[in-house]
């Protein structure tokens, strides 16, 4: 029988070699920066530049990882990235002390420092902390991206958010909106009656519609289960046993393909409400993402891709039918049959499938000639029943 191959560790870079190496020093001298659990943060990069004419000459600890530095001789500025963004640090030998200018001096770009100093701005106009005292909290074993040029490799980003975070900032405020978006969301369902609940993640049953489930193994009963692929039917029997107004913001996992706008995991949020019918809830939407909006970024105008969102103005609303033909002319209810369907598709430049009916057609004309027409928010409705797997 062949021997099984041990699994092959990847080389370490030169660079990766040299930080493990200060690392073994900094061991050998008694200075784990790994047993070093707390820090008295007094205050915060966004906080000391907003206060900054309260806290000018005044004493402020700051955490946070090294993210660039200039060594002039006895003098050095660097930044720290901590919770809210990046602030200057000025570290002077003779403020700090030799040994200690010596040690950051060979500090790596990446580790995470403690600094306590004094609020100032320097000579060029920039919000700083003058240190008096800088620890290594926790040394970093792998270099950083080249901060100029960002992390650009997009496989890298998104499995490697971390590293995302730490060199393109706009991806950290994206992580903090998407929090208070939710936490709105749930501010205006509870102020309008809706209660939130958690409904099962593990069925018996592989009810996917349209998506494909993942599959798992209950051991205890010995049956395969399935990962959810909504969180709707559960919520509509909340409705039958009588809760009138249920939501919940759930994660959802459907076995398909990936790319950077499609994860096989995915957070949704779904509500249903008893006596009122689907133009009620329009008006709810519309309320709803006026609410957030202004919650999260104090207006209802979003700029998006070249375009301003207007979350604010009466929302356009059109069936399927009134969307196809107002962008396309193509008059659904003048097809007689499939093939008259088939065969305006055809005209349009679209292949539909060889048995397309007439709904699979008004969909394929509305998702190939409609969509990248609907800018600003639109409620299109009445959608055919064979593109709709739960009606």
């Amino acid at each position: 029988m062949a021997e099984m191959e041990t699994p092959r560790t990847p080389e370490l870079t030169e660079q990766e070699q040299i930080r493990r190496q200060k690392l073994q020093a900094l061991m050998a001298a008694g200075q784990n920066p790994y047993t070093i659990t707390c820090f008295d943060v007094t205050h915060r990069s966004e906080e000391i530049t907003a206060q900054y004419d309260q806290l000018e000459g005044k004493t402020v600890s700051i955490a946070g990882r090294m993210t660039s530095r200039r060594i002039m001789g006895k003098a050095s500025f660097a930044h720290l990235l901590d919770g809210q963004g990046e602030i200057q640090i000025y570290v002077k030998r003779d403020d700090v002390g030799e040994d200690a200018y010596r040690d950051f001096k060979d500090f790596d770009l990446g580790d995470v420092l403690g600094v306590t100093g004094t609020v100032f701005r320097t000579k060029m106009g920039e919000i700083s902390v003058h240190a008096q005292k800088v620890e290594l909290l926790t040394k970093c074993l792998h270099p950083l991206p080249e901060k100029f040029h960002g992390l650009k490799d997009t496989d890298m980003r998104y499995r490697q958010r971390y590293l995302d975070m730490i060199v393109n900032p706009e991806v950290r405020d994206t992580f903090v909106k998407r929090s208070q978006i939710i936490r709105a969301i749930r501010e205006f369902m509870d102020a309008h009656g809706y209660l939130e609940v958690d409904t099962p993640v593990l069925g018996t049953l592989e009810i996917g519609a349209a998506a494909r489930p993942f599959v798992t193994h209950h051991n205890a009963l010995d049956i395969d289960m399935y990962l959810r692929i909504e969180t709707e039917l559960h919520l509509k029997r909340l409705i039958v046993g009588g809760l009138e107004r249920v939501y919940e913001v759930g994660r959802i996992f459907r076995n398909e393909g990936m790319d950077t706008r499609h994860n096989p995991e995915f957070t949704t949020v779904e509500m249903y409400q008893a006596y009122t019918d689907y133009f009620g809830m329009m008006d709810f939407i519309e309320e709803l993402y006026r609410f957030v909006a202004m919650q999260v970024l104090s207006t209802t105008d979003v700029p998006y891709q070249g375009e301003v969102i207007r979350l604010g103005e009466k929302w356009a609303r059109m069936t399927m039918k009134q969307a196809v033909k107002a962008y396309t002319g193509v008059d659904y209810d003048a097809w007689t049959c499939d093939e008259d369907a088939r065969a305006a598709c055809k005209a349009e430049g679209l292949e539909p499938e060889k048995a397309a009916t007439r709904g699979e057609c008004l969909s394929l004309l509305f998702e190939e000639r409609v969509e990248e027409h609907l800018i600003q928010p639109t409620f299109i409705y009445d959608y055919p029943i064979e593109v709709s797997p739960l009606a």
